[in-house]
């Protein structure tokens, strides 16, 4: 056991009368120490109830014989951070969350450890932490919202953000905007449609480091109280049979990861995480296996922002187990992996029936036969960038138009509610990405005023910074090289024609590659934006957005 570096011999004499001081008994230190990361606090809704789950995971641990000792993680709302500056801190607590972790863990010398994270880069921070650390580990999230209701149509906080757009475009009144804010969001949990955090708890079911149920039982359930008690107590059995992540999260559990991905249709976010999370278990996860796994892997959700159906509706479908079957029938996962289960991907999914084939398209019956995510290159892109294909208007899958560019998203902003955006347009935020926002800030304000303004059929928007979950429409995000490092983005200017083909996996402005070197030869860096604190520290560390924005020391 790791634990007894800190409770076995009269060498650890000292380290125990600091756990009695804790107020653990003897019986307590000879049991082994399992530590619970508790993202809990008061500003996040999905992290206000983890308390009650930290709280069962506690008892669960007890009742299989180990020693429960609570610590923190921090977590950003994302919502909340949306549309400011705030949002330049929401992807860099990602590693912060990691590091910290790591460090509480191989301090206290704990033996095996649950995950209690819900929102967006709790989830990958939680699992890199996993991977590193490499002892045995569950996950158990706090769970998603329900749904909102106005005017008898299922709401969420994609709906809010497109109503303010509404709003400054004259199609609703103060009252009707009142009133989805009073609405929109009405239970605690993780915000209720696929967006980011939904896709990686939903994921985190896929890779094999959580019970089924983890991604869509709903946060308000007595149900996620029992699955908080199971986890507690399976990982009591992990240590004992020594299942570790990396064991788990293997170079095919992360292919799986990457179909189930596309057949869920989930956040673009999620091209950004499972890099970084496989990087930490030595793998590298090439996202140009993406289109691939994507060309014969059907999509078969439409959850929100895509679709009228939320994380509560494929919950009470089957969950994700349902929709794994559903895939497999075509044989593209890799089934005979090991899971927190102690089974098989194999034995988990056999027996879980589809119950609802409009929430879980069938197989023969998909929204598509290729999936939820394109991975777009191009002169313009040259080393990749990332578009939720799924909640794409079919008009806009191929568009060809002139750019309008702007320097940050606030400028865009400016322009978009200025009414200075009309239809055809390219959109080109940059200086948003790792390096030059510092922090790659989600664009959830622009793409939703873009809809708001009812242009969401007529205008794209590329950035080297990335989207919310919650964002629908072409929004074209990660575009790498970024502009801060002179990638292409760098050198489009106004009028330039941007052709976008996302079924041709193709992004590219219409210039030559000689009037493209004589740009290059032109531009200047920006002076940072940032020269201090944590962000000034990531900027000088981060890599781009294809390659999971991961921190990487200089040699």
């Amino acid at each position: 056991m790791k634990s007894d570096a800190i409770r076995n011999g009269a060498g650890c004499a000292p380290q125990r009368s600091l756990l009695h001081a804790l107020g653990m008994t003897d019986e307590e230190i000879q049991k082994p120490l399992i530590g619970i990361v508790s993202s809990y606090n008061e500003i996040v809704p999905g992290h206000m109830n983890i308390d009650k789950i930290v709280n069962a995971v506690k008892m669960g641990v007890a009742m299989a014989g180990g020693n429960p000792v609570v610590f923190p993680a921090i977590a950003v709302c994302d919502g909340i951070a949306m549309g400011h500056q705030g949002m330049k801190y929401s992807l860099v607590t990602r590693d912060l969350i990691a590091d910290s972790t790591e460090a509480m863990a191989m301090a206290h010398a704990f033996d095996a450890l649950v995950m209690v994270p819900n929102c967006d880069k709790n989830v990958p921070g939680l699992l890199m932490a996993a991977a590193r650390l490499n002892i045995p580990t569950i996950f158990v999230s706090g769970g998603p919202m329900l749904a909102g209701h106005v005017d008898g149509h299922k709401t969420s906080l994609s709906s809010m953000f497109e109503a303010v757009g509404s709003y400054h475009s004259g199609k609703i009144s103060a009252e009707k905007l009142l009133e989805f804010e009073n609405k929109a969001c009405p239970s605690c949990g993780s915000c209720s449609g696929m967006y980011t955090a939904n896709s990686m708890n939903c994921l985190t079911e896929v890779l094999g480091m959580a019970l089924r149920g983890n991604g869509t039982i709903p946060a308000v359930y007595s149900e996620r109280i029992q699955l908080a008690k199971r986890a507690g107590m399976k990982v009591m059995e992990l240590l004992e049979k020594d299942i570790r992540p990396r064991d788990i999260m293997t170079e095919d559990a992360f292919r799986n990861a990457l179909t189930m991905d596309m057949a869920l249709g989930c956040s673009t976010n999620s091209m950004l995480h499972l890099p970084a999370i496989a990087h930490e278990c030595g793998i590298d996860l090439n996202l140009d296996i993406a289109n691939d796994i994507s060309s014969h892997t059907p999509n078969l959700c439409h959850l929100a922002p895509a679709g009228a159906t939320y994380i509560e509706d494929l919950n009470e479908a089957g969950g994700i187990y349902a929709v794994m079957n559903e895939i497999n029938k075509l044989g593209l996962l890799k089934t005979d992996l090991i899971t927190v289960t102690g089974k098989t991907i194999a034995e988990n999914i056999a027996g879980v029936v589809n119950k609802n084939s409009e929430v879980i398209r069938t197989a023969e019956n998909p929204y598509s036969k290729t999936g939820g995510i394109a991975v777009l290159k191009g002169n313009l892109a040259p080393d990749s960038c990332v578009v939720k294909r799924s909640a794409v208007a079919p008009e806009m899958l191929k568009h060809s138009g002139p750019a309008k560019v702007y320097d940050s998203e606030e400028e865009a902003m400016e322009a978009i509610n200025g009414g200075k955006i009309v239809d055809g347009d390219v959109v080109v935020i940059r200086y948003e990405g790792p390096k030059g926002g510092p922090g790659m800030r989600e664009m959830l304000n622009p793409t939703s005023a873009i809809m708001g303004r009812g242009l969401g059929s007529t205008v794209a928007l590329i950035t080297d910074g990335r989207f919310s979950g919650a964002t629908r429409g072409a929004a074209i995000g990660h575009v790498s090289p970024e502009a801060a490092v002179g990638g292409p983005i760098a050198l489009v200017r106004d009028g330039d024609i941007i052709e976008i083909d996302i079924n041709a996996n193709t992004i590219n402005v219409q210039l030559s590659d000689e009037e493209l070197a004589a740009r290059k030869a032109e531009w200047t860096p920006r002076e940072p934006k940032i020269t201090t604190g944590y962000l000034a520290r990531y900027a000088s560390l981060v890599t781009s957005g294809n390659r999971g924005a991961v921190l990487e020391v200089k040699k």
